[in-house]
């Protein structure tokens, strides 16, 4: 008799299918997720209530609590998933580049067009994202590493074309860029910028953050 060992048992054990409750805890999450989402656009953070989502979503508030701790817990959820989503956009962007500048530029305008076509919501999450320190809050979230990635590896690609010099302090002005990214938000969802001017301000900012790195 062919002797089969646990692995290969496990290996070849057929994978389940979801069970009806899960699936079942699933539709209410997402239901929870879409009804959040359109309240949060509509009547800002403060003004959408557990009450009002359960009532938009057909559900209890039990049924929320039992998805989400708090409201807090919600809009971080609906936060990481447009991060999410914008940094793959920032990502498709930048794929486009011809420079290093212009690679960093087409970040930074990915970021403000996505953000333009959800105003309600952009202005709800800088409202609550904003600490007695003045730094967003957002930046602990995991997705916003990825933004600060993408400016690593524009930098980096800089460097190994020949566009910047070996010595730019790649993580410093990283960093830097993703500061004048966020500091540029609240032109771009408070005060009705255009995207026109959005961009001319960040051509701006990236020429001087990449002054002296630049090879002579």
């Amino acid at each position: 008799m062919k002797h089969i060992s646990p692995n290969q048992v496990s290996a070849e054990a057929p994978v389940r299918a979801p069970t009806r409750r899960a699936l079942a805890k699933q539709q209410t999450r997402l239901k929870v997720l879409a009804a959040a989402r359109r309240l949060f656009s509509e009547q800002g953070y403060e003004g959408a209530t557990i009450r009002d989502i359960a009532a938009a979503a057909g559900m209890s508030t039990g049924a929320v609590f039992a998805n989400f701790t708090d409201k807090s817990d919600l809009f971080r959820e609906i936060m990481t998933d447009d991060m999410e989503a914008l940094a793959v956009a920032m990502r498709d962007a930048a794929e486009r580049a011809r420079t290093v500048e212009d690679g960093l530029l087409k970040v930074f305008m990915a970021g403000y067009t996505f953000y333009k076509t959800r105003l309600q919501l952009a202005r709800a999450a800088f409202s609550v994202s904003w600490d007695a320190d003045g730094g967003p809050t957002l930046r602990g979230l995991s997705s916003s590493q990825a933004f600060q990635e993408l400016f690593v590896e524009q930098l980096t690609a800089g460097v190994e074309r020949g566009e910047l010099s070996q010595e730019s302090e790649i993580k410093l002005r990283s960093q830097m860029l993703f500061d004048a990214y966020l500091a540029n938000f609240p032109q771009a969802i408070f005060e009705g910028w255009s995207l026109d001017a959005l961009q001319a301000r960040a051509r701006d900012q990236i020429r001087i953050l990449l002054a002296g790195a630049r090879r002579g």
